[in-house]
């Protein structure tokens, strides 16, 4: 096995595990000592980026290469996701009040509206530049190797939560 696949698959179980226990011991609600979301998103991020040289095999230069604008995207994506959730979090509050206010509520729609349109547009330029230094192989493996990426990512969640809630489990067993 690749030292680096090794190294990369420690960090992120590393920080699901520590957001597990985190979480078990406060009662579900995670504690300062543990990664945020955010955190354990660039954990994984960082284990996409080591996958990615060996599964498209990408030689060092062509890597140095592809490697500025995979996290490009990546980028792109991260901040297309915050800048979404934050609008949604204000439709949310507004929605809980009995008579929301719909002139807030149609600009904060524009404005999720708008997030992903510039989003898309971005991770588009994002998939051209990576094109641009993939061949045509190379491309749909990549394409292949990002729905891979996304099912682990989710796995390990999954993997998380059901720790998590085996924790609580055998904490409330705890006399």
């Amino acid at each position: 096995m690749n030292a680096r696949w090794i190294a990369a698959t420690a960090l992120v179980v590393l920080g699901f595990a520590g957001l597990a226990h985190a979480q078990a011991r406060a009662g579900g609600a995670p504690d300062n000592g543990t990664a945020s979301p955010a955190e354990l998103q660039r954990l994984f991020d960082a284990y996409s980026i080591v996958q990615a040289q060996e599964f498209l095999k990408i030689g060092d230069e062509q890597y140095a290469r592809f490697l500025p604008r995979f996290k490009a995207l990546l980028d792109t994506r991260r901040q297309t996701l915050q800048q979404h959730t934050r609008v949604l979090n204000v439709v949310r509050r507004l929605l809980m009040d009995a008579q929301p206010d719909e002139g807030m509520l149609r600009d904060a729609l524009k404005q999720l509206q708008d997030i992903d349109t510039r989003g898309e547009a971005d991770a588009r330029r994002a998939y051209d530049a990576i094109d641009q230094v993939l061949d045509l192989k190379q491309q749909a493996k990549f394409r292949v190797f990002e729905e891979q990426m996304e099912r682990r990512k989710l796995e390990m969640v999954t993997m998380a939560r059901r720790n998590i809630r085996q924790q609580n489990r055998q904490q409330q067993k705890l006399p």
